[in-house]
């Protein structure tokens, strides 16, 4: 891990921000010019402001993750989304130790990438309904989010509609994807959840992204790898800003940043920020009629709704390669 004056720099930003001059796409293009040896302490920074819009700031997500996708990858096709002229929400008491315990565990291994996303999603329960409203606020900026959230808590799809669809539709590329894998239709259980007694548009948009995300890794081109589930967190964030992607983001950015092995935030970088630029540059999906579509193939549903599919700048499975070789 780090030392205690890295540290203590990395806690003060992600407590107050970056300070002047060392935005995120100025610390991207320094990293990008040599990706596997540059400034550890940008690497750490970087880090440091994608955790302070996740947890103190989540109105900051957009302008961080643009500015740092402008300096690592080039331009981005996408109206710009002002955060909110407000100062961030304090971070409680045992909040940072709780963090770096869980960026310690990710970095060695210790957990597989659903426990990663479940004790991340599980750091929010420090934040009382400040945090909350920051990230509704935030959450409506984002393009078609407002307009699908009055749409209401979306009905349930149904496994027995998914295996009567014809092979090759999305509808039953969705079903074997399910079936084949033994995963659940919702990924998580909404009502155990509570997801209904979420102010708005919380209440749609957990709701939508547990029903949807498995739909989107067939729809805008993800595969169920770890690399790509960390790849379509980008994606999630850019579509509407999702807050528990940002905080699972912190934390695999921060191993990574923290990691005495340099190269591997690069890697990241690519992977994360050409997420966001995907779902920052693809027309809003979450209003998406599914039902209407489950019966078309998916090339004619990405031509419909405009979905270009991910380009991934690495083999989806490097991280199972990598594990198998070890």
């Amino acid at each position: 891990m780090i030392d205690a004056a890295h540290r203590n720099r990395f806690d003060a930003v992600v407590r107050d921000g970056l300070t002047p001059g060392a935005d995120p796409a100025v610390l991207a293009a320094r990293l990008r010019a040599d990706p596997a040896t540059g400034p550890a302490e940008d690497r750490l920074l970087l880090a440091a402001a994608f955790a302070h819009a996740a947890f103190a700031a989540p109105d900051r997500i957009a302008a961080t993750y643009d500015q740092a996708a402008r300096g690592w990858l080039g331009a981005l096709d996408a109206a710009a989304i002002r955060p909110h002229d407000v100062l961030p929400v304090p971070l409680p008491d045992g909040f940072l130790d709780a963090f770096w315990q869980l960026v310690s565990d990710a970095g060695q291994n210790r957990m597989d990438a659903i426990e990663i996303t479940t004790r991340s999603a599980g750091l929010g329960g420090w934040f009382g309904s400040e945090h909350q409203q920051r990230v509704c606020a935030a959450n409506l900026a984002y393009p078609g989010v407002a307009q699908a959230a009055r749409q209401g808590i979306p009905p349930r799809f149904t496994v027995e509609a998914l295996a009567a669809c014809d092979p090759g539709t999305v509808g039953n590329d969705f079903y074997r994807l399910i079936a084949d894998n033994g995963f659940d239709l919702e990924v998580l259980d909404r009502d155990a959840l509570g997801l209904s007694a979420l102010p708005h548009p919380l209440d749609y948009l957990n709701t939508r992204v547990l029903q949807c995300h498995d739909l989107w890794h067939i729809t805008a081109g993800y595969h169920t790898t770890a690399l790509h589930e960390i790849a379509i967190s980008g994606f999630q964030m850019g579509q509407f800003g999702h807050a528990y992607s940002a905080m699972f983001l912190a934390v695999v950015t921060t191993a990574a940043a923290a990691s005495p092995v340099p190269g591997g935030f690069g890697l990241l970088l690519d992977v994360v920020l050409g997420g966001w630029k995907h779902g920052r540059e693809t027309p809003p999906m979450l209003g998406i009629g599914w039902e209407e579509a489950w019966n078309s193939p998916v090339d004619v549903v990405r031509a419909r709704f405009r979905i270009a599919p991910f380009q991934s700048p690495w083999p989806a499975d490097l991280i199972e390669q990598a594990r198998a070789a070890a």
